[in-house]
């Protein structure tokens, strides 16, 4: 339990004593759980005080200079809790970092949630967890003597692990156990709508929030045991010979250097064929999540769901010709679903050219799977709000480039009345924060953000710009071309992801 200095609690883990600090109280690094190498996670106790004053280990990552370094630790299962310094019972918001499942961490500066507490007026509980080639790898799969002793989603269980922790301590920090809210953005939105999805989570969120969130990044079991197996390449062996102990006792940061060769040059990007993703292992999670969606057999709980609208606008200058761009854009289509390819592409016309790649990216990656999911949730009963974020500085509407992906981030957590933001992000920012946050601290403590529900009758959809709009079923005609392409993953041949050159 708190005790009367606010900051000095008890949990189930043993003591933590936070810090108050911008008019918040807030505990930063609280271990919830430890886990040996893609193993499952288990409880920590600790004895004495926890010193909760510092941020804690992130996830093993690089940090992409020209060393190469990885930052981070194994020991990276920790929490950070930011609350108003009151004593009121407030809601509680459980926000899962996006990054691509192989980047990211709790305390990005951007989401360190001081702000988001205290306009919202929630204990805010932001996450790490496992990532990349020690997270998102389903190494179960390898087809190997030891390789059962492995956890086939390792950062879906850190994350589960950590609800429960909420669950079961969040109380004792002011918060309602009983209005939990599960936010997630890019990858972290992928994280929470499978959760949606997984039993083991029944019952631990009670509504839930997707930002931006490409659903379709879930690997097939054959996608599974592609990806094991490169990993082993790419770590210097042998996947038939090798074991599961010979990986672990890799260094991790080779693993993560690995893993790095593995995404970019493995070529996997080109047909939306991630080397990082949850995995449909037939336990945690028995089948992909639109899957289950459409069976209504998921958590049907309001959500607040929607994309930005130029999420991939950058992707457009990753190509230097028109002809690379349209061979990117077919790969990417046949390799999921080569009987409607054509008509997505004449649809959109010509997508080799930059403007029309790139929206027909943002649509394939994020905007079309949202609405799929919006729709399949809508029709099992249960509600559904949908929005799009369209604000972009004046600077970034010069350059074509609009309102890109994370984005809204900015709004969501920024301070509306600092003049540091309106500098950095355009004049017209504090009013777009003032609107979604508005929104969000609606949806949260009344499970309604204010504007009508989404349906297939009507399809209302709360534009987010500089001044606010209702669209009713927008860009329908493409819409309904990607009615019933198939999201369910990559179906391509491995052949397609490289092996790694000698002496990477």
């Amino acid at each position: 339990m708190m005790n009367q200095d606010g900051v000095r609690v008890e949990t189930s883990g043993g003591i933590v004593r936070g810090v108050r600090i911008d008019g918040v109280r807030t505990w930063r690094g609280i271990p919830f759980g430890s886990a040996e190498r893609w193993q499952a996670p288990r409880p920590v106790r600790w004895q004495g005080i926890w010193l909760a004053d510092e941020y804690g280990n992130v996830a093993p990552q690089t940090d992409y200079n020209w060393k190469d370094e990885v930052i981070g630790d194994e020991d990276c299962l920790n929490l950070d809790i930011v609350r108003p310094d009151t004593n009121a019972t407030l809601p509680v918001v459980v926000f899962l970092h996006g990054g691509g499942f192989f980047a990211g961490a709790s305390h990005t500066a951007v989401l360190r949630g001081h702000n988001f507490a205290k306009e919202l007026d929630v204990v805010y509980v932001a996450l790490n967890f496992r990532l990349g080639a020690l997270g998102y790898v389903d190494m179960s799969s390898l087809e190997v003597p030891d390789a059962f002793g492995c956890e086939a989603n390792p950062a879906t269980r850190d994350q589960i692990m950590a609800l429960n922790w909420v669950q079961e301590n969040i109380e004792r920090f002011g918060g309602d156990p009983d209005n939990v809210v599960l936010m997630g953005e890019s990858a972290g939105g992928t994280s929470a709508a499978a959760l949606m999805a997984i039993p083991e989570a029944q019952g631990l969120f009670h509504r839930v929030i997707l930002q931006s969130a490409p659903v379709m990044t879930v690997h097939t079991n054959a996608q599974s045991n592609l990806w094991a197996r490169k990993l082993a390449q790419y770590s210097g062996l042998v996947p038939r010979t090798t074991t599961i102990a010979e990986l672990r006792a890799l260094p991790f940061d080779d693993v993560v250097r690995a893993g790095k060769q593995m995404l970019w040059k493995g070529g996997g990007l080109r047909e939306g064929n991630a080397a990082f993703g949850i995995a449909i292992d037939g336990e945690l999670l028995s089948d992909h999540p639109l899957d289950i969606f459409e069976r209504a057999e998921h958590q049907q709980i309001p959500l607040l769901i929607g994309t930005n609208n130029d999420e991939l606008s950058a992707a457009q200058v990753l190509f230097f010709s028109k002809s690379a761009r349209l061979k990117a854009a077919r790969t990417m289509l046949r390799a999921h679903d080569p009987a409607l390819a054509d008509q997505i592409e004449a649809a959109y016309g010509d997508i080799g050219r930059r403007g029309v790649f790139s929206q027909m990216l943002t649509d394939a990656v994020f905007w079309a799977q949202s609405v799929r999911l919006a729709e399949l949730h809508q029709a099992a009963g249960a509600p559904v709000w949908m929005y799009r974020f369209d604000y972009a500085p004046a600077m970034l509407r010069r350059l074509g480039v609009g309102a890109m992906h994370s984005m809204e981030l900015s709004a969501l957590f920024g301070d509306a009345k600092s003049s540091k933001a309106s500098f950095v992000l355009g004049d017209e920012m504090a009013v777009v924060s003032e609107h979604m946050q508005r929104a969000w601290k609606s949806f949260i403590w009344d499970a309604n953000p204010g504007w009508d529900q989404y349906s297939v009758g009507r399809r209302a959809t709360q534009v987010f710009e500089r001044e606010m709009r209702m669209e009713e079923d927008p860009r329908a005609q493409f819409r309904k071309v990607w009615e019933k392409f198939d999201m369910r993953g990559w179906d391509g041949d491995e052949s397609s992801v490289a092996m790694p050159r000698p002496g990477r």
